[in-house]
Formats: C-alpha cells, sequence, structure tokens
C-alpha cells in the first residue's frame, strides 16, 4: 500500500492551488492522509479527484466547513498497521512530545501530523512520528515537501524534496 501524505497547503495563502510536482507525486498512490491546514475545502475535493481514499484532520486554519466534516483527531488501519493523525498545535519543539502524548491510550504505530511545516521523521521511541512539512511553504523550513509511505510487512516513511 502507498500513501500519501501532506499537511500545512495553505491555499489559497501560500499557493493558488496544488502545485503540480505535487499531484504528479500522488498520481497513483491508494490513500492520501492530510494533516489539516488545506485551509479551504476545494483543496480537500482537489485531493479527492487525485485519489478517492482521502483520510484528513482539521487544522488551526481552516475554514468552517473543512472544521465541520474533519474531525481533530483520527486514527485507522493500514496494512497491519495502526496510524495516527493529528494536525497539532503549540510550539514546534514541543509538538513530537504532545502528540505522543495526545495518542498515548491508542496503541498507534505511526503518528502522522504538521503545523509546524518542518519535514521530519522520527523513529527514535514509539510510535513513530512523520511530519511531511509543507508543499506550498518555506517560511518554517528550507524546502517544500510531502510525504510517501509505503506499507508492507513494514513502514518505510519518505519525505519528498518539491524545491
Amino acid at each position: 500500500m502507498r500513501i500519501g501524505v501532506l499537511a500545512d497547503t495553505h491555499i489559497p495563502d501560500r499557493a493558488p492551488g496544488l502545485p503540480r510536482k505535487l499531484r504528479e507525486g500522488l498520481a497513483g498512490v491508494d490513500m492520501i492522509i492530510d494533516a489539516g491546514d488545506l485551509v479551504e475545502k476545494e483543496v480537500l475535493d482537489a485531493l479527492k479527484g487525485i485519489c478517492p481514499d482521502v483520510r484528513g484532520v482539521a487544522g488551526n486554519m481552516d475554514c468552517p466547513a473543512l472544521r465541520k466534516e474533519l474531525p481533530q483527531k483520527l486514527v485507522f488501519k493500514a496494512g497491519k498497521f495502526t496510524i495516527g493523525v493529528s494536525h497539532g498545535c503549540g510550539a514546534p519543539q514541543g509538538l513530537p512530545a504532545l502528540m505522543r502524548q495526545m495518542f498515548k491510550k491508542d496503541s498507534v504505530d505511526l503518528i502522522v501530523f504538521g503545523h509546524s511545516h518542518q519535514a521530519a521523521i522520527i523513529k527514535e521511541g514509539t510510535p513513530w512520528l512523520f511530519n511531511p512539512g509543507s508543499p506550498t511553504d518555506t517560511v518554517f523550513a528550507p524546502y517544500k515537501s510531502f510525504g510517501i509511505i509505503d506499507i508492507g510487512d513494514t513502514i518505510k516513511l519518505q519525505i519528498v524534496k518539491l524545491t
């Protein structure tokens, strides 16, 4: 199973739409996980046009329609693994610990989060943590990015740099 992962698109504030390289990178995935701050509902609709199976959470900058449609926290199975998703909040330095605390009782294997716009794969401790960065913003990060999760007998995580 191949999963495209993104967060913090901030459309139309940071870009007029999903970047071409992102759309190309998501082509053929089995699922898309969005960790929030899409901002406008049209972004969710565009993602569903790329892949019908989109799992997402609302972020702090999302419009009321998205906040109504998307949960703040999501836990689901992908293959034999359990994935937790939340946007995150607060200072970037404390996000990994906050995410682990949020999913402490959920027995997840992987936590996907956003908010900081900083791509990160954290395999120290359990569960693993994965932030795909932002495909439209470099204010808080040196490059734009999204993520790929490959699930089989193991979980393989990849950050894909767009710039």
